[in-house]
């Protein structure tokens, strides 16, 4: 089992699509467990023996060097992946970090990281985390794509998403993994004939033809865009 330990300021905005459709029975199978970290339970306040206010929970500061927006500080995020590390000796753990200046997530990426058994998903936001964070701590630096989002959270998603279905009985039918078969972007199923407008819509004859072959064939061009 896999387990995604995921440090977020905003766990609530996660669980819904975690804990749906292919993830969530994933999740009841046991296949991957999910595991939330607040950087705000992390914070230390300064009045001993009382409740931590909201001013007391901030895990924010504005940048040294100067610039708009606000960071988020070190420590909370230090004492979180400090716990996660100290829960789970001996594990196969990797630390990522979702940035727009990291390399490319992709389904090579994907497949690796089914080797470890504990995944640390470290979700920025603002303008970003304390640097100081990646030398106490190495991590891999992962981008979602070239362009910037509010925070780490839906790469984070797009992670768990991309890992989970290549675990073995996460889809059902292991055959269901478009990458490990021909998939075309065109896909058609019933009716045969669709009617709008009064204009009929067809399903494209070789597909209809129960000749594999020739199926695969048309599938390959239409995924290389040759037809």
């Amino acid at each position: 089992m896999i387990t995604f330990h995921l440090i977020s300021l905003f766990p609530e905005t996660l669980e819904p699509y975690l804990n749906s459709s292919i993830i969530g029975r994933a999740r009841k199978n046991k296949l991957i467990a999910v595991k939330y970290y607040n950087p705000r339970d992390f914070a230390v306040s300064s009045k001993r023996n009382k409740r931590l206010s909201y001013e007391d929970r901030r895990i924010d500061s504005r940048p040294y060097g100067g610039g708009p927006g606000m960071v988020m500080e070190a420590m909370p995020v230090v004492r979180a992946i400090e716990k996660i590390i100290g829960r789970i000796k001996g594990a196969k753990i990797k630390i990522f970090f979702f940035t727009p200046s990291g390399k490319q997530f992709n389904n090579t990426i994907a497949d690796s990281m089914k080797k470890y058994t504990d995944i640390v998903l470290v979700c920025g936001r603002y303008e970003g985390i304390d640097a100081r964070v990646k030398k106490i701590f190495p991590m891999v630096d992962i981008s979602a794509g070239p362009y910037v989002l509010t925070g780490g959270e839906l790469p984070a998603l797009i992670t768990i998403d991309a890992v989970t279905r290549r675990i073995s009985g996460a889809l059902g039918d292991d055959a269901s993994l478009e990458e490990s078969r021909i998939a075309s972007p065109l896909v058609y199923t019933r009716p045969e004939i669709i009617v709008y407008k009064g204009k009929k819509y067809r399903v494209p004859k070789i597909l209809l033809s129960g000749h594999h072959a020739k199926i695969e064939s048309w599938k390959e061009k239409k995924r290389e865009g040759r037809a």
